[in-house]
């Protein structure tokens, strides 16, 4: 993070509990749009030479004890940062996506100065434990150690981890405790580092994100007839309902009832599976967001036409 001050610590120091856009103060990631060209190798080494060097793992995250709460005060609670931006001169605040109390933002005083221990601790897509104190929508970081057990990030995948942060972040609210889709970010940043189709394994967290959230509809069951949805037939999904069967004046994208059944399943092995549950996706995560653009969803597009 710059030390300078910036529209967004300006912001932050008017109104500590604003969250500014995620791309806009993300070094990484504004960093990684002025790189992307027609070589994806090369664009995305690139963007992650600017990301934080992370710590070589074991497989899997440590699972630490369940969190201890006294008050207002949470300890040892299973924490990642998905985004910080700089609050006042030389602190940070931090959005952390956490097990059992959802998104929380915390103020991470002097995390910003050479010497601070949390200065090299909260990096992205490293598991944490994370302690804080207060009452209010933004409390204060008492303390976060790295628990480790997971490999890091690499060019592409790395794009992907700030994709997943980005939509966590406009899509949860505060406080709002998804220990489930906790546990799917996990799995997701595994299934990154171990170099799995990147596509398939964003398809299958956008689902969950839409279903744990409570805004999907079961994708199995036509809204118009409550029937089971069939393989042969072409539907719409719409987003308040679920699918239905095609108009001729739909202006949503079409997608086979296989495409929806495979989806439910987490089978993408057909191309046109992969294909049709791309632009359904993207689809449903506009509406959602309201038209909010994703940065990061246009790098990724840029290099891998996701």
């Amino acid at each position: 993070m710059p030390s300078p001050a910036t529209p967004a610590e300006s912001d932050a120091s008017r109104n500590p509990g604003s969250t500014p856009e995620v791309a806009s103060t993300d070094v990484a990631i504004a960093e990684a749009v002025s790189t992307v060209g027609s070589d994806p190798d090369k664009d995305t080494a690139s963007a992650v030479a600017t990301a934080p060097t992370p710590i070589p793992p074991p497989t899997q995250v440590r699972r630490r004890a369940a969190p201890r709460t006294a008050g207002t005060r949470v300890q040892g609670q299973p924490a990642f940062v998905l985004h910080s931006y700089p609050y006042k001169e030389t602190s940070l605040i931090v959005e952390l996506l956490t097990r059992d109390f959802g998104r929380v933002a915390l103020i991470a005083k002097g995390a910003k100065r050479p010497h601070s221990q949390l200065r090299g601790v909260l990096q992205t897509f490293q598991p944490l434990s994370a302690s804080w104190t207060g009452k209010n929508e933004l409390r204060t970081l008492t303390d976060a150690d790295w628990v480790g057990g997971m490999l890091p990030l690499e060019k592409t995948a790395l794009l992907c981890g700030f994709y997943l942060n980005e939509l966590l972040v406009k899509l949860l609210a505060r406080d709002d405790a998804h220990p489930v889709l906790f546990d799917h970010y996990v799995a997701t940043l595994n299934q990154l580092a171990h170099l799995e189709p990147p596509p398939i394994v964003l398809r299958k967290f956008e689902t969950a994100l839409l279903k744990e959230t409570g805004v999907a509809a079961d994708l199995t069951r036509c809204t118009a007839t409550r029937t089971r949805v069939l393989a042969e037939v072409q539907y719409v999904v719409e987003p308040e309902r679920g699918p239905r069967p095609v108009r001729e004046d739909d202006a949503a994208p079409r997608v086979s009832g296989k495409t929806l059944l495979d989806m439910e399943r987490e089978d993408y092995q057909d191309a046109a599976t992969q294909a049709q549950s791309k632009q359904l996706m993207r689809f449903l995560l506009a509406y959602h967001l309201n038209g909010t653009p994703l940065n990061t969803r246009q790098i990724l597009i840029d290099l891998m036409q996701l």
